[in-house]
């Protein structure tokens, strides 16, 4: 008896819907896209309107062939790849290399799995969008070209396997203009006063600090800008009188933040949970496509993970709602659900936002059958959602304007003190949301009853030098932050192009932040010098916009290609004939060839960073890279060092291999087991696990940190 035919992309998609829709569907994975631009060539004709030339890899020739074959056997075909641009490109190639369109082929976009959406979606099929293809094949053909014409030039004036892209060198840009910014900023001394002061009717009572502020009768704040002026001022205080001269309360109301956008959840995955954006974005992948949750079975957990929205549907609204009165109580409650809309510059597709597919599914309940990582990611995304629906936090802020005055110099003084403390905590109680750069505050104390008039007693000053500082560096949250603010890209391709600038070898990451390395410099200024277009921000904002424009049906893709195209070839030219051809020095290395004595080296191939000796071409010897770790093996006292299999997955093991064939997945740290000495493994965020005796605790902090590296 024939079937229906749903086609999705992965297999865990595939074993997910199939029990969602019963025996009447048979469901297959496309593996992705079944057709793209070919790898040896550039695969467009330009002199054609841009014709992309699309091939059926050879790794996916059988799959077509047997969707080609079952197709032709269904009744009906339903498309139910990812709802957005790329899904619908998929959906698009699929017709064309299957020849599905000799039956009835339908779309169906939904963007959970769960029995409801699927349902609803297959309920109401539509046709397929090709202004939504269009805008993919737009985006494709053009990083195509930047990508096709820039990198060989790269190859031939500065080193073999560097690579040029749109979004990638605008990314890196941004990062060594800040490198920049810190290295040409000088630090300005400045120094602060802070007063610690007392009850003066009362003797042992708590001391509070309050900073100087301004001359009494003045408005603009005190600068003190060296060690002499700040000496003359303490010396003033210091036989000054203290009185009590303002107090104030005042409550201020804390909102939530909406649930998340992509960008929103890498940024906040990296500040709270220490994953890169390509971490989150594997793991959200899985809680989206489904997981077996015990009696409910295969199950999707959250909402589609790719999106630009903080829309949320009505029924989540809801049963979000209900829970929080339920498991809260109505304190908790807003009378009327929250509703959140987007500024963000080109904010795309109407989807939800990522949030629980039921915030039923406490993640307590179901953390039996979740991963680590899985966890955790699930749990952010849940908590972030029930917080968007309930009661603003309320803060109370306590602020004592003190005036000092000094009879004998007849000038007077005004200090300050200020503590906020929660009087409503709201929806604080479930989620706090983390900063960029989080700074180490010492805990206040709570500043005492006093009244208006009442004098004080100067228990001591505290003058203190400080020095302005520069800029920070971008972390992966700060970046994908700038990226999206700047309109560049979309968070769909942030993790790759964190990716790809540090296995380019163009940064590194120091203690979390991104660093550009000398490449990274030479490839940012020869990009600024000949194609200033291609690392503008303004302009590569720009081409996004247009791409939305050809998404909403608003701007033909051929014309848009054509404007740009037209430029651009003129700056290839031109930089083809006047970029001079620079010499990046290769990495040093510890190591001495054992088989000429001379230096080795790192460097880069078509496969990675390798290392080789100086000797060349004398001498041919070299080595796979690989990155010490300073930690002792525990069978045999060798050197672990990070590793990675053919699938580029981590992994570390002994340098000493194959003589001795120790290896764990889990990084290993320079801090020994406290128990029995053996060897400890990152377990969670700063804590370790014994590999030998099992024991589980925090890490030393400088291990940490080196790990937060």
């Amino acid at each position: 008896m024939a079937k229906n035919l749903v086609i999705v992309e992965s297999p865990t998609k595939a074993r997910t819907i199939a029990k969602l829709l019963g025996a009447s569907y048979q469901v297959k994975a496309s593996l992705g896209h079944v057709r793209d631009l070919p790898k040896s060539r550039l695969g467009v004709k330009i002199d054609e309107d841009f014709t992309p030339q699309y091939l059926v890899p050879k790794n996916k020739k059988a799959l077509v062939k047997e969707l080609t074959k079952v197709s032709q056997e269904a009744n009906a075909i339903y498309l139910a790849t990812d709802p957005d641009r790329e899904g619908e490109a998929i959906s698009w190639h699929l017709i064309q290399a299957a020849k599905l369109e000799q039956k009835p082929t339908l779309r169906v976009v939904f963007h959970e799995f769960t029995p409801e959406a699927i349902s609803e979606a297959f309920r109401q099929p539509r046709a397929l969008d090709m202004h939504l293809v269009n805008a993919q094949q737009a985006r494709r053909i053009l990083d195509r070209l930047v990508g096709y014409k820039i990198s060989p030039l790269l190859w031939q004036k500065v080193r073999r396997g560097l690579s040029a892209g749109r979004v990638q060198s605008v990314a890196l840009r941004i990062i060594v203009d800040r490198e920049r910014q810190i290295q040409s900023f000088i630090p300005v001394e400045y120094w602060t006063i802070e007063a610690e002061l007392a009850k003066l009717s009362v003797k042992g009572e708590s001391t509070f600090r309050a900073a100087l502020v301004s001359l009494w009768d003045e408005k603009s704040k005190i600068e003190i800008s060296n060690q002499p002026e700040a000496q003359r001022l303490a010396s003033l205080l210091e036989s000054a009188n203290y009185e009590v001269a303002k107090l104030q309360k005042k409550d201020a109301r804390r909102q939530p933040q909406p649930p998340f956008t992509t960008s929103t959840l890498q940024q906040e995955a990296w500040r709270q949970l220490r994953f890169t954006a390509k971490r989150t974005m594997a793991t959200a992948q899985q809680l989206y496509e489904g997981l077996h949750i015990g009696p409910e079975g295969e199950m999707g957990l959250i909402t589609y993970m790719r999106s630009d929205s903080t829309h949320v549907a009505a029924s989540a609204l809801a049963e979000t709602r209900d829970y929080i009165g339920l498991k809260y109580g109505l304190d908790f409650l807003p009378s009327s659900p929250r509703r959140y809309t987007r500024k963000t510059k080109g904010a795309q597709e109407a989807h939800e936002a990522i949030r629980p597919t039921s915030v039923k599914r406490e993640p307590a309940l179901i953390k039996p059958f979740l991963s680590p990582d899985q966890f955790r990611l699930y749990d952010l995304i849940w908590r972030r959602m029930v917080a968007s629906q309930m009661a603003a936090a309320v803060l109370t802020t306590a602020t004592i304007d003190i005036k000092a005055h000094n009879p004998t110099a007849e000038q007077s003084y005004l200090l300050r003190a200020s503590r906020s403390q929660f009087k409503f905590l709201g929806f604080v109680t479930v989620y706090k949301e983390a900063a960029d750069e989080e700074k180490a505050k010492e805990k206040e104390k709570p500043l005492p009853e006093l009244n208006l008039g009442e004098p004080l007693r100067l228990i001591g000053l505290s003058p203190e030098q400080h020095f302005t500082q520069p800029p920070p560096r971008y972390t992966e949250a700060s970046l994908i932050k700038a990226l999206e603010e700047n309109g560049i890209g979309r968070p769909s391709t942030y993790a790759p192009t964190l990716s790809t600038l540090q296995e380019r070898g163009y940064v590194e990451k120091t203690r979390g932040h991104f660093q550009p390395k000398e490449l990274g410099i030479i490839v940012c200024d020869l990009l600024s010098e000949h194609f200033p277009d291609i690392v503008d921000i303004g302009f590569t904002a720009q081409m996004e916009e247009e791409l939305d424009e050809i998404a909403r049906g608003e701007r033909e893709w051929v014309p848009m290609l054509r404007g740009f195209y037209q430029p651009f070839s003129q700056m290839v030219e031109g930089a083809a004939q006047h970029m001079p051809k620079l010499v990046v020095a290769d990495e040093p290395t510890e190591e001495i060839c054992e088989k000429c004595g001379r230096p080795m080296v790192i460097k880069r191939g078509r496969y990675g960073r390798f290392i080789a000796c100086t000797g060349y071409p004398e001498c041919k010897n070299t080595k796979p890279f690989t990155l010490s770790l300073g930690v002792s093996c525990p069978e045999c006292g060798g050197q672990l060092v990070e590793k990675r299999t053919k699938t580029k997955r981590i992994f570390y093991g002994c340098s000493r291999y194959p003589s001795c064939t120790f290896s764990t997945w889990q990084r290993p740290l320079s801090q020994p087991c406290p128990q029995c000495g053996g060897l400890m493994t990152l377990y969670r965020k700063n804590s370790g696990r014994c590999q030998k005796c099992g024991y589980s605790g925090p890490i030393e902090e400088e291990t940490a940190e080196r790990q937060k590296a």
